[in-house]
């Protein structure tokens, strides 16, 4: 996607991603074993993937009063926690439909239980018109086109260095490089006082994690699992994208002297749901299943640099009018995490001196934390996507410091980028942080002190929205019950 490599405008294509589409009717030619850079080839015929929505649940096989069989108990006991109760949204879609929809001339990859939608790939789009005569069929959108066809070349091509240089370090600062960035935001009192994301677990959206489960640097964090959403899943999940790597850096690394993230105690879920291959509606859906899975798995606060609003050839794309929180597949899902329990922290998105200029899907979604880019001296970074929605609400929600970030590569390096995907891991860090200190508010509750500690709260526009949040108070008024009057005001 366009937003999702903040510092990359087109994607890289960089390892080999063997597509195997097992259809009926047509056959994966093999990939060349000629020259330096071999082809996977496709059939003569494209195949297609379709987003098929369901009209409702009957035929599930599941019943609301038996959520563990769809949801862990980790899950369970963060809605009972904050007196959340489930719904027929929680249910899996029903097997009983799926089992109409299906034939040997496709394959279902995967479905969305909150959207009731199940995404099929087949090469003979005439069974598309039996789906949608079924009763049980509300619409069938066509949401990915194969490509011609990928590179095939795979090479772990990076410098596999095993610690930190030399200069790494800084002397006498506890948090080496990574100092200012945390400072800047009321971090390191908020450490200072026993919140550095014990018991809280963090899920990581994203398109890859190169070289995480080989960095020492990464060896200490806990990483709970992790899942391959893009179809086909790639054949080493940690041979993909280094945007992920740094991302999860911003948070979870703990080099005392080189470099501590937001949220170094804290646990990890690693979920790949961007393809880097082609740019096309299906990572909406991509994203809604990794959402889901999220939830289902007990995560509490999930991180997502990532951002839609134009695709391939154009199809799909979206229009300024669509940033409401709801028309886009991707930002009506987000719109449900914090009705799920759920602090979704995304990235504005890296087109403000394009054409587009607005924040991208589902950084437009309702009550959840969108963040934007500022400079050392706090000026707006002109790159950060801008609001507001279409339907008037502040965005971004609040800012940090983007331009540029201090990471952690994948070589194993501290390094500096830019862009607001490596603002928002600094906020969502010490989101979790501020949660952990404070267990009995609610995502919304929570939203709102962040809000509130901004240093723009008293009068939020489209660039800054509430401004640089301090966290340290956040937690001084949250223990107080200081509380914003409201938080979807407009821009001046």
């Amino acid at each position: 996607m366009h937003p999702i490599f903040d510092s990359y405008p087109n994607k890289m294509i960089h390892r080999l991603k063997v597509l195997l589409l097992l259809i009926c009717l047509a056959a994966v030619a093999r990939p060349s074993t000629t020259g330096s850079s071999p082809r996977i080839k496709f059939p003569g015929s494209k195949c297609y993937g379709y987003r098929i929505q369901l009209r409702d649940k009957r035929g599930c096989g599941f019943s609301l009063d038996k959520p563990r069989q769809f949801l862990s108990n980790k899950a369970i006991e963060r809605r009972r926690r904050l007196g959340i109760e489930l719904d027929s949204t929680d249910l899996p879609v029903s097997h009983q439909y799926i089992r109409q929809i299906t034939s040997d001339a496709m394959r279902v990859i995967g479905t969305s239980k909150w959207n009731n939608t199940v995404i099929i790939n087949c090469c003979d789009t005439s069974i598309i018109y039996r789906i949608r005569r079924l009763p049980c069929v509300k619409a069938a959108t066509r949401v990915w086109t194969s490509p011609d066809s990928i590179n095939a070349r795979m090479k772990r091509s990076r410098k596999n260095r095993d610690g930190f240089n030399s200069w790494d370090s800084v002397y006498n600062a506890a948090y080496g490089q990574a100092e200012a960035q945390i400072e800047a935001l009321g971090g390191i009192l908020l450490h200072q006082q026993g919140y550095r994301g014990e018991g809280m677990t963090i899920a990581v959206l994203d398109g890859g994690f190169a070289e995480v489960d080989r960095k020492q640097v990464f060896k200490n964090v806990d990483i709970k699992g992790v899942k391959d959403f893009v179809y086909p899943p790639s054949l080493n999940f940690y041979n993909e994208t280094d945007h992920g790597t740094k991302v999860l850096s911003a948070m979870a690394v703990n080099a005392p002297n080189v470099y501590i993230g937001t949220a170094p105690k804290a646990s990890y879920w690693l979920l790949r749901c961007e393809d880097q291959q082609s740019e096309q509606p299906i990572e909406e859906d991509y994203w809604a299943m990794a959402a889901e899975f999220a939830d289902s798995v007990g995560v509490d606060v999930i991180n997502s640099s990532l951002g839609y609003y134009e695709y391939d050839n154009h199809y799909g794309d979206h229009p300024l009018w669509h940033l409401d929180g709801h028309t886009a597949l991707i930002s009506h899902t987000a719109s449900m995490l914090a009705q799920k329990g759920i602090i979704l922290v995304n990235s504005a998105g890296n087109n403000g001196m394009g054409p587009w200029k607005k924040i991208t899907f589902p950084a437009d979604a309702h009550d959840i934390l969108t963040v934007g880019a500022v400079t050392a001296e706090n000026h707006n970074a002109p790159f950060s996507g801008v609001g507001n929605t279409a339907d008037g609400r502040i965005k971004p929600d609040v800012v940090a410091l983007g331009s540029p970030t201090v990471l952690v590569s994948s070589r194993g390096t501290v390094i500096e980028d830019m862009g607001t995907s490596f603002s928002t891991p600094l906020v969502c860090g010490l989101v979790a942080c501020l949660w952990q200190a404070l267990p009995t508010l609610t995502p919304q509750q929570i939203i709102e002190l962040v809000h509130l500690s901004g240093d723009n709260h008293s009068h939020p526009d489209n660039i800054f929205g509430y401004g640089i949040p301090d966290f340290s108070q956040a937690l001084l008024m949250g223990r107080k019950g200081i509380t914003l009057t409201s938080t979807e005001g407009g821009a001046r």
